[in-house]
């Protein structure tokens, strides 16, 4: 039996073994592994002709969809690195990271473009793809797009064959960072076929397993949902009306799911946004949540309405390739609140600023070391040194280990906040708050949400305008230009003055 050590090796092992199953549903269609394997097999040499080298870094921005997971393998077989990007994220944000890393080729969609196309009106730009692009697509000196799929066609459907080895890196996977700018994880194929190893173990994931994902794919546990069905020749299900939950639920239904994944707000939204409690699903076998702290109450109503399917809670990182934790399900009765212990073939502790672990009770940073720990930081040494250190990978989350070995999360060391799905730096929402001409002094922390678990909240003091419903509703228009719309604060206090210490910082502590 061959030896899965390469990402893209989940795909051609799969096609192999199960050529006409049904591998990948959206838009109301299947495609087969075989169709994937060769689609992605003509890209990847379309890539190599147009003078992609190994080690070199490719970026896309597109949503959940088949153009989406053949782009993703097809990059991984030409021993390049992928660049997945946040389509959330605006120009300015996108723009940076292609600088970041130094992005060679660009892939998109018409719909997609239009967000970022003025960072292509520069000589130095990237080469652009576009998939299915209308006729009458615009073109400029400066643009000239191949475009998608028609190009593939003339290319070979067999694997291009280049060498690649599993300590070669094949995704940098852009996270907020501390000081307000993007940081990439740098992911070898060791580290994120270890952790899929050990994710399809812990759930014991079989060819017959079909998940339904609504978490995009450019998120690190949406794409492990990808490569742990795709590892084992399961199904991927995949629905982006999120806003339309019931059409999910039914999609669910229709297509006979044994697995669904979430962070704590796509189950907060189910609860209360959709007619959830009146349906059965008798083919699910699993959920899984994780991406943030889900509160005890919630997690209890989740394990009752989706029973007899079994309650995963599990704990992860981008940093970690995905998973570092989970708690089984037949813990969780005993454990609620708890994210379990670490999985197999990572260690996870509680750990003082050396490195030692601390016994069970005493409070400190919870730490891991394993295959699945990332190579670094792109292009950041100083902000791989905080947390990569005597061996270990420093999550910056706060927790203690009772006396049977689970590890609780009791805060996070790190000024960040966890909105459904996604993570952002309050920083760099400050810096953007402080760019508005009517304000003084801003800080912003995370609050507790029902729906996205975690939201952020900005205290502002403003220069002179007293009339603060007005300052607010300019303050967001502006900070609509400056961040994504996840980042924006949804409460706003304006106050006359910040509490600070003496050396005049800001005491967030006594805001929250």
């Amino acid at each position: 039996m061959k030896y899965t050590k390469l990402v893209h090796h989940f795909l051609e092992d799969s096609a192999r073994k199960y050529p006409d199953k049904p591998a990948f549903f959206a838009n109301n269609q299947w495609h087969t592994f075989a169709e994937i394997e060769e689609q992605a097999n003509r890209l990847a040499h379309l890539f190599i002709h147009h003078g992609i080298k190994r080690g070199e870094r490719i970026a896309f921005y597109l949503e959940n969809s088949i153009e989406y997971v053949v782009t993703y393998y097809a990059v991984l077989k030409t021993g390049a690195i992928t660049v997945a990007l946040n389509t959330e994220n605006l120009a300015e944000s996108t723009g940076y990271i292609l600088k970041d890393c130094d992005v060679k080729l660009f892939i998109t969609n018409k719909k997609l473009f239009k967000k970022v196309q003025n960072i292509f009106s520069k000589k130095d730009a990237p080469k652009i793809f576009i998939w299915n692009p209308p006729k009458s697509f615009a073109q400029t000196k400066h643009l000239l797009p191949v475009i998608l799929p028609d190009e593939l066609e003339t290319q070979p459907p067999n694997s291009p064959g280049v060498k690649v080895i599993d300590l070669d890196i094949a995704s940098i996977v852009y996270t907020s960072g501390s000081t307000g700018k993007p940081r990439g994880a740098t992911l070898s194929h060791l580290n994120i076929v270890t952790n899929t190893r050990s994710i399809v173990e812990y759930l014991e994931l079989t060819p017959d397993d079909r998940v339904a994902v609504v978490l995009p794919f450019y998120y690190i546990y949406g794409k492990s949902l990808l490569n742990t069905h795709f590892f084992v020749g399961g199904s991927v299900v995949v629905d982006n009306r999120f806003t339309f939950p019931n059409a999910v639920l039914k999609t669910m239904q229709e297509q006979k799911v044994s697995g669904f994944s979430g962070v704590p707000s796509t189950f907060t939204f189910l609860l209360n946004r959709s007619n959830l409690r009146a349906l059965k699903f008798p083919s699910l076998r699993y959920v899984t949540q994780a991406g943030g702290g889900m509160a005890p109450a919630v997690q209890k109503e989740v394990a009752q309405i989706f029973s007899p399917a079994k309650l995963f809670i599990m704990y992860g990182a981008t940093e970690a390739s995905a998973r570092l934790s989970y708690l089984t399900p037949n813990d969780l009765e005993r454990k609620w609140g708890s994210i379990g212990k670490g999985i197999p073939n990572v260690d996870l502790f509680i750990a003082d600023v050396h490195g030692n672990p601390l016994p069970s009770g005493v409070q400190g940073e919870i730490a891991a070391r394993g295959a699945n720990i990332m190579q670094g930081y792109w292009n950041h040494p100083e902000e791989t040194r905080k947390v990569l250190k005597h061996g270990l990978y420093y999550t910056g989350d706060l927790g203690v280990m009772d006396d049977e070995g689970f590890i609780f999360v009791v805060g996070r060391s790190k000024d960040m906040i966890k909105i459904g799905g996604n993570r952002a730096s309050a920083k760099e929402i400050e810096d953007a708050l402080y760019e508005h001409p009517q304000i003084a002094e801003a800080a912003v922390i995370g609050v507790a949400d029902d729906i996205m678990g975690e939201v952020p909240k900005a205290f502002i003091v403003l220069n002179k305008v007293k009339d603060t419903e007005s300052a607010q509703d300019t303050i967001i228009s502006f900070l609509k230009e400056k961040v994504a719309l996840y980042k924006i604060p949804k409460y706003f206090e304006f106050r006359d003055s910040l509490p600070k210490n003496k050396s005049g910082k800001i005491q967030k502590l006594k805001l929250k």
